[in-house]
């Protein structure tokens, strides 16, 4: 009988990112490989990193040199999870698809699979499970999700391969840790399952997010003012975010969660799982779009039962990094806007966090959630200044936030660039964030933008592809 190796692949990713500081031109086409196995209905389970900004897919099977061509089916970067298929039907000949298993207990051991970088064959690394808990997604940055952490290596190369235990998948290797050593995560059943129910309708949605923040509630002074018992269960809901409406309309501020789905939340905010403890917020990832979820909360001296219905908020997309979508922009007078993204801090350097000011910061993961009146939907930075004579003193350095143009709040590309159509007087008006101001003469921007786009070969002086302007 074959070995679960012979579901394992070797993907080969051909892949063209945008170059997020001039946000016209694209990179190179450089080529990266994963792994991937083979699940049921002819189709390869890999890490959504693996085959992300794609041109071109190669995927091999085991001890077999001849590449196949694949293409994505569906992608969630939420959850760094990724279905492909191969057309060839001669690609699947003679493979065992690897069945899903469930969550691994604490200390138990593992088997991870994959094609590590630095080597043509398979390997295998044997490791125990050391803790289950909440991580933040590198891949898409603003999301955690459940994960399962492992003293097995996972190297680049690995990523999208099994983890196995008795044969069956309970784990896709996705990510190690900066700064520990002997640690690697891998996304566990929970996670695979809620992906693969998701795409059962032809689409893929997302996880659902309730809009809330659970906080500890361990002051017994504070839980007696509450009317609470002293008997360490119950978190607090200490505020909700924007734009949540079915929340706002189910759960108030000081609300106390007392269970979620039947399973009792404890005063620091942890359910018991499995023999786990994790933060309560991992069962609001059990549900689908537009599925309710049952709280039962301490509000006012009494027990109440809520059915909270959950939805994938799109909106906070934008706070994470950005895939299947090349950066909106917009030239004038040589000054280059985008939008903010974590693609462009990222693309500053290792050191980016001290080359900006910490308000972007807070405006690109935080304003809309907590402030949703002052938020600006899609905020716009000054990326670049191409030098030309037209705007050799322009007094405002790069990476500013844009706060108006010709007197018009802007909140998005389409913002700016409808401001800057409808101007018909002598210069473009500027304001920042950090309180500069600055213009430019609009007939001298106009000729200058023409001299640059030729010079400098760019291909189009804005692209905004959410309107036609």
């Amino acid at each position: 009988m074959a070995g679960p190796e012979q579901a394992v692949v070797k993907i080969l990713n051909f892949s063209q990112q945008p170059d997020w500081r001039e946000p016209w031109r694209f990179s190179r086409v450089s080529q990266s490989s994963g792994s991937g196995f083979v699940i049921a209905d002819q189709r390869i389970l890999t890490n959504a990193h693996v085959v992300s900004w794609s041109k071109h897919i190669l995927v091999q099977r085991y001890q077999d040199p001849q590449p196949y061509p694949a293409e994505i089916e569906y992608i969630g970067h939420d959850c760094d999870l990724a279905i492909l298929r191969v057309s060839d039907p001669d690609f699947f000949e003679g493979i065992e698809p690897l069945a899903m298993g469930e969550l691994p207990e604490v200390r138990s051991t593992v088997t991870t699979y994959g094609y590590p970088a630095g080597g043509q064959q398979i390997s295998y690394t044997r490791g125990v499970i050391s803790r289950i808990e909440m991580q933040r997604y590198a891949h898409i940055y603003n999301r955690s999700l459940l994960a399962v952490q492992t003293d097995a290596a996972i190297n680049p190369g690995n990523s999208g391969g099994p983890a196995l235990q008795d044969g069956l998948v309970v784990g896709v290797s996705f990510q190690g840790q900066p700064g520990l050593e002997n640690a690697g995560f891998f996304i566990p059943p929970n996670i695979i399952r809620h992906f693969l129910k998701d795409i059962e309708d032809g689409t893929y949605d997302g996880f659902p997010d309730a809009g809330i923040g659970i906080v500890q509630l361990q002051n017994p002074a504070f839980r007696r003012s509450l009317g609470l018992q002293d008997d360490a269960l119950g978190a607090r809901i200490d505020r909700l975010y924007q734009p949540f409406p079915e929340t706002h309309k189910h759960i108030l501020p000081n609300d106390v969660i007392l269970e979620v789905s039947g399973q009792a939340v404890g005063s620091d905010g942890l359910v018991q799982h499995k023999g786990n403890r994790i933060h309560a917020a991992f069962l609001f990832d059990e549900t689908q779009h537009g599925e309710t979820i049952e709280l039962v909360v301490w509000r006012e001296g009494k027990r109440q039962t809520i059915e909270l219905p959950l939805y994938v908020n799109r909106e906070d997309r934008i706070s994470g990094h950005q895939y299947d979508r090349p950066p909106p922009y917009c030239i004038v007078g040589g000054l280059v806007f985008t939008e903010l993204s974590a693609n462009y801090l990222n693309a500053l350097g290792n050191n980016w966090l001290q080359q900006v000011d910490p308000e972007i910061m807070y405006e690109l993961l935080y304003r809309a959630q907590q402030d949703e009146a002052t938020a600006r939907s899609k905020p716009i930075v000054l990326s670049k200044i191409i030098k030309h004579p037209s705007n050799i003193d322009f007094g405002v350095g790069t990476r500013d936030l844009l706060r108006t143009v010709n007197g018009q709040t802007v909140h998005s590309m389409e913002d700016l660039v409808a401001a800057l159509h409808e101007n018909t007087g002598e210069f473009h008006h500027f304001s920042f964030l950090s309180g500069q101001e600055e213009a430019l003469d609009r007939v001298a921007a106009e000729m200058a933008d023409r001299e640059l786009q030729e010079q400098y070969n760019i291909p189009s002086l804005k692209r905004v592809p959410e309107a036609e302007l």
